[in-house]
């Protein structure tokens, strides 16, 4: 995976986090930079985390991944775009509100679990993106992805109490549109 597959990537683990963001924004009417920054931090940690922990348990089944590793691939970026996609159409308004330590805690927990996954597919499809060894590569893409993650975030946040939840849905399907492709495209290379 190259770094503009990478980026794609990152973009669209980053939805789930969005779209959450964007609640959060509509949750209060004088919403500040902080608000934006809590968000912001606990979903590209998250994000950064999980990918970290997939790509872990990943490399204890190495040698069997690679034999299938494209279609391993494929598979879970599917799956977890198709869930986003039809979580996108589904009625979510138990979105909880407030900033607090165990509200935010859930929030980055359930918005991150795709990344797991996808650290996974890092052990298959592994990441190219600097001149060193696969483990420092991961690292970077865990450091792109939780900086992407943190940034759309917080602009989630502030776009949410701008805008309003229309463009809630519209991320979520773009989310998952991207990992689909990324996974069809994991099978061609």
């Amino acid at each position: 995976m190259g770094i503009i597959e990478l980026l794609l990537l990152a973009v669209a683990l980053s939805m789930d986090a969005f779209a959450v963001s964007i609640c959060k924004g509509l949750a209060g009417e004088n919403i500040t930079l902080r608000e934006g920054l809590i968000c912001g931090i606990w979903f590209g940690v998250f994000q950064g985390i999980m990918p970290g922990i997939g790509y872990l348990i990943g490399s204890g089944f190495e040698a069997l991944i690679s034999v299938v590793a494209p279609w391993v691939a494929f598979v879970i970026l599917a799956l977890i775009g198709v869930n986003m996609i039809r979580e996108a159409f589904q009625d979510d308004e138990g979105t909880i509100a407030g900033f607090g330590f165990k509200t935010m805690f859930i929030m980055a927990v359930a918005t991150s679990i795709d990344a797991l996954a996808v650290g996974i597919t890092f052990v298959a499809v592994p990441v190219e993106i600097i001149a060193a060894e696969k483990l420092s590569n991961t690292l970077a893409a865990i450091v792109i992805i939780a900086v992407i993650t943190f940034f759309i975030s917080v602009a989630g946040v502030k776009l949410g109490n701008i805008f309003g939840m229309r463009f809630k849905s519209g991320s979520e399907v773009l989310g998952g549109i991207i990992l689909v492709l990324i996974g069809i495209h994991s099978l061609f290379k």
